[in-house]
């Protein structure tokens, strides 16, 4: 039987261990801007918000700099019905018509942001929030489908503030809201801003924190996780309709970025307590890694067996 005293010596040992283990990656990485996709169930559980929160000030406080993204649809949905408006969806896209691009834009960059700045700051961070406005970060455009409004795509993206704020040591915390030219405001899926900012910043790593364990050969069983794949894989997967639904646009999000520049995507269970951390420093990770190639010179990029 342990005693308290032997108890508190192995789970100290135990810390320590894993922080060693963790340096390799820390040198890799240092340095490095890592997009984060902040969504799902993550945001909504408190237990999960603040160990998401801690993670993204670690990578801070290690010499990571991260760029958080996020959406808010459920809290976009309780707004809509506080407010009388019935939410509206079509072929999976909001419709955003001017009275829900109002309460959009009111939630996305005037409560949700700025809850999640406050607790990054709490935490010790430095954050500072953002919307696709701000500095001309992005230009939208609309979507192009009939009857779904103001529902609009990344048109260009500016970057010359976001890399001020990292450089400096700031957290930047994107809403997916941006205007075209003539600033009528366009809501864009937060997916697509996450992986066209990491492409604009040249990053290191874009991870979408999402409500799935990850690609599954099997969507049905999440032992059928596909850990790493490169984007010839990916789209063999789609084309086959292994990957389907709202999948699709996730991996879509994942082989665009990298095919720009991004050396890996990550697919990840936000619903794991420090599912980043695990992610990041870890040999074999937790999710499903992309790459450009499996052939990539990065290392730790194995041929995967389909």
């Amino acid at each position: 039987m342990v005693n308290d005293s032997e108890y508190f010596r192995q789970t100290e040992a135990t810390r320590v261990r894993i922080l060693s283990e963790a340096l390799p990656y820390i040198q890799q990485f240092a340095g490095r801007t890592v997009v984060v996709k902040y969504g799902g169930a993550a945001m909504k559980e408190s237990n999960l918000k603040d160990k998401v929160i801690r993670d993204i000030v670690f990578l801070s406080c290690v010499g990571i700099r991260p760029v958080v993204v996020h959406g808010g649809g459920p809290e976009i949905n309780s707004w809509l019905d506080k407010l009388g408006i019935e939410p509206q969806f079509k072929n999976g896209l909001r419709v955003t018509d001017a009275a829900t691009m109002d309460v959009v834009e009111m939630v996305l960059v005037g409560r949700v942001n700025k809850e999640i700045v406050s607790l990054i700051n709490q935490a010790g961070g430095a954050a500072v929030g953002l919307c696709g406005k701000d500095g001309n970060l992005i230009k939208a455009r609309p979507e192009g489908r009939e009857g779904i409004g103001f529902v609009g795509e990344v048109n260009s993206v500016d970057i010359k503030l976001l890399k001020s704020l990292v450089n400096n040591g700031y957290i930047p915390v994107v809403s997916s809201v941006a205007a075209d030219d003539t600033g009528q405001a366009y809501n864009i899926n937060a997916d697509t801003v996450a992986g066209e900012l990491a492409a604009a910043l040249e990053a290191e790593k874009l991870i979408l924190l999402t409500d799935t364990v990850g690609i599954l050969k099997d969507y049905k069983d999440p032992s059928t996780i596909i850990y790493k794949l490169d984007i010839r894989q990916a789209r063999e997967l789609m084309d086959s309709g292994v990957v389907g639904g709202g999948m699709i646009p996730k991996v879509n999000c994942c082989v665009r970025s990298l095919a720009q520049g991004v050396k890996a995507a990550h697919i990840i269970d936000g619903r794991i307590p420090h599912a980043l951390l695990l992610e990041i420093f870890t040999n074999d990770g937790i999710g499903s890694m992309i790459v450009a190639s499996e052939f990539n010179k990065n290392k730790g990029v194995k041929k995967i067996q389909m």
